[in-house]
């Protein structure tokens, strides 16, 4: 489907801001706004269909910017993303109540504030984290003051959930082959690293590319110190939740294993991807070496494969990139919220949360209110909004949701 929106499009006011969808709230549009009329911003600003407003920038926002980067852009959870294996099983081999088997897995993989109550993951991949991250805290004390109480515990966090949205879900494609598919990110470690330097972006107020509309848009220029440092912490916060991810996906694997989930021997047939969807990358777009911030989108170059989740309650997608130019071959990375979190507790019943998750073993208490399949958009409708941007490889519906 085409562009349905652009903002500035004669460039007066910034450069211009190209939406996939008509179905943007004024708060969010006001943040693209913002964004726009920033200097170093290349081209334009692409904005996914599962837009919605966020804390310091536009949440489904690709932003490519020259000689600069915006740390609240990339936001806190540095390096939040999926990652997605095909098992050999198929849905005949799956027991009728699936709830043993997602205990099994909560009793591996801790989720919410929880940690490993002892290092779980490999020495040969906490090693090289370790060493990188020395340099990066003893340049900055205030971070390693930040750190306090994640010095020991960073590497217990390593292969553990979350909360909010971040899951584990099994899912069954339109083969009915089985796959299990999860979401999370750099942990509390991450959000150490991204509030300091968000804050340190403030604090410094950089001039070089002159008027800044908002503060949360404060950036570090190319060149200056604050740069290459923010460089070095974002890109170990983003390798240290490609390694959760693969540490979790290890331990649920296991659980898979076990006596007590009750399945059949199977094996690991296809990893489909283990992918960012908060970061930032150097990329050419047109002609141009830039920095692209994603903040709530995927990489879709052409023949990438990447994973569009929905809400606990909905379809998900495995899908190829169609390397779409204007997008800054990027797409959404999931249905994207219609509704807060406060209104959607307060809108929505226990009741409503049971149907709306029908046929989905879950949690289905207040605690999991805030994510009930209402709260979000129509995933149909945001992955029609980017057809031109990917194509559906497989379809999967969960039947197992883990939630922090």
């Amino acid at each position: 489907m085409s562009i349905q929106l652009t903002l500035n499009k004669s460039g007066k006011h910034g450069v211009p801001v190209k939406i996939y969808t008509s179905d943007v709230e004024q708060s969010a549009l006001q943040q693209l706004r913002n964004l726009a009329q920033l200097e170093f911003v290349h081209s334009h600003i692409a904005v996914m269909p599962d837009v919605h407003v966020g804390k310091g920038a536009t949440v489904g926002s690709v932003i490519p910017t020259k000689s600069a980067i915006i740390p609240a852009a990339v936001g806190v959870d540095i390096g939040c993303g999926m990652n997605a294996l095909r098992l050999s099983l198929t849905a005949n081999d799956l027991p009728d109540n699936l709830k043993p088997l997602r205990l099994a897995i909560e009793q591996q993989v801790p989720v919410g504030f929880n940690m490993h109550k002892q290092i779980e993951a490999k020495i040969s991949t906490l090693d090289p984290l370790a060493k990188r991250l020395k340099p990066i805290t003893d340049k900055h004390k205030g971070l390693l003051k930040m750190l306090k109480g994640f010095e020991r515990t960073w590497a217990k966090q390593l292969g553990t959930l979350g909360g909010g949205n971040h899951f584990i879900e099994l899912c069954l494609d339109e083969n009915n082959d089985v796959w299990v598919m999860l979401h999370s990110g750099s942990r509390g470690i991450g959000n150490c690293i991204g509030q300091y330097f968000i804050n340190l972006a403030k604090k410094e107020r950089q001039t070089r590319f002159g008027y800044v509309p908002d503060r949360d848009l404060s950036y570090f220029a190319e060149g200056s110190d604050s740069f290459a440092d923010y460089i070095e912490a974002v890109e170990w916060a983003q390798d240290y939740a490609m390694q959760n991810r693969k540490e979790m996906m290890r331990l649920v694997i296991k659980a898979m294993q076990s006596p007590q989930a009750g399945l059949p021997r199977f094996q690991i047939t296809k990893e489909a991807i283990n992918c960012h969807h908060n970061y930032v990358n150097e990329e050419v777009h047109f002609g141009e070496t830039v920095y692209v911030t994603r903040k709530g989108a995927i990489s879709a170059y052409s023949e990438e494969l990447g994973i569009i989740p929905g809400s606990m309650g909905a379809k998900s997608f495995i899908v190829r990139g169609r390397g779409n130019p204007q997008s800054f071959c990027s797409c959404s990375h999931g249905a994207g919220r219609k509704m807060s979190r406060g209104k959607a507790v307060r809108q929505f019943s226990l009741d409503d949360l049971r149907l709306q998750t029908e046929g989905v073993e879950c949690r289905k208490d207040k605690g999991v209110m805030d994510e009930i399949p209402s709260a979000y958009k129509d995933i149909d409708e945001v992955m029609a909004n980017q057809s031109d941007l990917v194509e559906v490889v497989h379809t999967l519906k969960q039947v197992m949701c883990i939630k922090g």
